[in-house]
């Protein structure tokens, strides 16, 4: 083998392991491109059920909310109404005490208040 054949195989095998190199180092940028684009993909594709898990929770919460409401306002109407029924019920008491020439005690300062302003 002559000189030259050697310095062109020397040459090529030099130049093989560059470009194997050069290469590898391609396929390695490559390859962490391609794992970011899957990474944002698998982000977009999983926002609307996240969206949709955000949703239900909300629904969950809301339905709850609107069920302690309702229960509250129920309460409420039932409290109204027994304050009323005990105002009439003392009302015909002290009408009786009156009737019979006696003087009721006087009202707690909570209600002469509601009756001269209503609230």
């Amino acid at each position: 083998m002559s000189i030259w054949a050697g310095l062109v195989a020397a040459f090529g095998t030099v130049g093989m392991v560059v470009a194997g190199l050069f290469a590898a180092r391609a396929t390695r940028s490559a390859a962490a491109a391609t794992a970011e684009a899957t990474q944002a993909a698998a982000r977009i594709a999983a926002e609307p059920s996240q969206r949709a898990e955000d949703r239900q929770a909300f629904d969950v919460i809301k339905n709850e909310l609107r069920q302690e409401l309702n229960t509250t306002r129920e309460e409420v109407r039932s409290l109204r109404s027994l304050v009323r029924a005990f105002a009439w019920y003392v009302g015909e008491l002290t009408s009786q005490m009156r009737d019979h020439r006696i003087d009721p005690p006087a009202p707690p300062e909570r209600i002469q208040e509601y009756n001269r302003t209503g609230v």
